[in-house]
Order: C-alpha cells, then sequence, then structure tokens
C-alpha cells in the first residue's frame, strides 16, 4: 500500500501485470468460456438441419479437444485487444502499457499462437503479435481489471458502420444490422456474436461494439428496450435462414449485444462488430 494526499493506494507491481496478460492470452486461444459452450449446446439441440447439426457437433468437440490438448480452438489467434478498467486507488509500479504488450509478446511466444500483426503499409509482420489495442478507463476503486479479447480478423473484416440520419429511426438501425449479418455470409464462421454500438460519435459507436462481445453471452442489455432490440435482431438473423458456416439452418447467430450512448441530435452512429463461433475472451481482476 502507498499513501498519497491522505489516500491510501494499492499498489500493484507491472510484472504482476504482465504475468497475468501472459495467462489470459494462452488461456483465452484454447478454453473458451462456458458461456459460448453452453451456447454452441444449445444451438446443436435445436438445430433441424442434418448438416448445421453436425457442423455444430464439430465444432464443440474441436473446442473440447482444444481445452483438453492446450491448442488453439483456431489457427487465427487474432490481433490482441485489450480492455483495461483501472480504479483510482491503484498505483502502478512501472509503465501499464508496457506490462500489458509484454504479457501479450510472452503469451503468444510461450503458447506457440500464431503471431499475425503487421505493418498496415509493408505488411512485414512484427513478429511479436504487438502492439495490441489497449482500451484504457478510469474508474472509483481499487482494482485492476483486464479483459482480452483476440479478435481473428474472418469476423472483423466484415464489420461496419454507418452514420444515419435520426430519421431512420431504430428501424434503420435492424434493418442495417441484420443486412450487414446477411451480406457477411459464411465469412466471419457462423454462428456468429453480433456486437451492436448505437450512438455516440463515429469513434464511440465502434468502441461500443467491440466492448459489447465482452459481455456474458446472451445476457440482455440493463434497458428492457435496448433487450427488445437485440431479440429482434437475433430473432431476423436467424430467420434469414443462412445457418451455421452458411450451410443453412436457424443457428446464423448465438446472441446480439447493443451497447447505447447518447449522441448528437443530427446524427446517429450504429456500428456492428461481428464475431466468429470461437467467441474467445478472458477477463482477470487484479
Amino acid at each position: 500500500m502507498r499513501k498519497i494526499q491522505n489516500r491510501i493506494m494499492r499498489k500493484l507491481q507491472s510484472s504482476n501485470i504482465t504475468s497475468a496478460v501472459r495467462k489470459l492470452a494462452i488461456s483465452a486461444s484454447c478454453d473458451l468460456e462456458p458461456d459460448i459452450l453452453d451456447k454452441l449446446l444449445a444451438a446443436r439441440d435445436r438445430e433441424k438441419s442434418p448438416l448445421a447439426k453436425n457442423g455444430l457437433e464439430m465444432l464443440v468437440a474441436n473446442a473440447n479437444i482444444a481445452s483438453r490438448e492446450q491448442i488453439p480452438v483456431c489457427q487465427d489467434t487474432g490481433i490482441g485487444v485489450v480492455f483495461i478498467t483501472i480504479g483510482q486507488e491503484v498505483f502502478v509500479d512501472g509503465n501499464l502499457e508496457e506490462a500489458v504488450q509484454e504479457g501479450i509478446r510472452a503469451g503468444y511466444a510461450d503458447g506457440f499462437l500464431r503471431k499475425s500483426v503487421c505493418d498496415p503499409v509493408t505488411r512485414k509482420n512484427t513478429g511479436t503479435n504487438v502492439p495490441a489495442v489497449i482500451h484504457l478507463e478510469m474508474v472509483p476503486g481499487d482494482k485492476l481489471r483486464i479483459g482480452f479479447l483476440p479478435k481473428g480478423c474472418g469476423s472483423e473484416n466484415m464489420s461496419g458502420l454507418v452514420m444515419l440520419p435520426p430519421s431512420a429511426g431504430i428501424k434503420g438501425v435492424e434493418e442495417y444490422v441484420v443486412q450487414k449479418v446477411k451480406d457477411a455470409g459464411s465469412n466471419p464462421c457462423p454462428p456468429v456474436v453480433v456486437g451492436v454500438g448505437l450512438g455516440g460519435t463515429f469513434e464511440k459507436a465502434a468502441l461500443l461494439a467491440k466492448k459489447s462481445l465482452m459481455r456474458p453471452l446472451g445476457d440482455p442489455n440493463s434497458d428492457a428496450k435496448v433487450a427488445e432490440i437485440e431479440q429482434r435482431i437475433l430473432k431476423r438473423i436467424n430467420d434469414e435462414g443462412q445457418g451455421v458456416m452458411g450451410w443453412g439452418g436457424v443457428n446464423t447467430a448465438l446472441a446480439v449485444h447493443m451497447e447505447t450512448y447518447p449522441t448528437h441530435i443530427a446524427s446517429l452512429p450504429v456500428a456492428v462488430n461481428i464475431q466468429c463461433h470461437a467467441h474467445r475472451h478472458k477477463e482477470i481482476i487484479l
């Protein structure tokens, strides 16, 4: 503990953060969270198409093998997206960002995970899967929360953002989201998880969409009206019938998560961030 201006600060060593992130990187690639596995099993049980049901059986079997053998669920181990929520009473002894980047670098090396991060101009691979994309938020309290989302780009590339006129209304929002998933087809390896950011500004909507993917799968938005929109979009997507890997059936999407934020009276930003069936995410609180 460290006392600053009559307040007790909780001290965290940057080396402990590095160690935690290293473990998250490896575990996220190999071990799907129980909420994902439960949704895949539920999708299998309600699926009517024999081909799609068999596909879901293989996805579940693949996830079980990956966890048992500690090998990646998918060969695309993604680009690291890190959500850090740091309490105002936390003092990090060292450089927080460097600690996180080092943890990802070590995790991808020690876990023998594919390194896919490259320079956008030269396309030269960094060879370390860093830098990761880090989002930092300061909140009250004395804890440090780290959420890790390795984002494969078969799904990431199918995402999009539009600045709708307010006159489009919620109907226009729903139309855009459903059409984005429909246009994506089999590219994001459905059944997918659909993250939606509604409101804010251009960049805020995109961040909301990405952040919504960290929510436990299928947990509705705390706002009942928004939760209703989530369910309507999910039903419409699954009614389209594209199904598992585009083979048809009733399980194109496992969940739709929407997050909202107040916006300008003349604007209606909508972002869609699609995630594949291998919805890898982990979280730790230090």
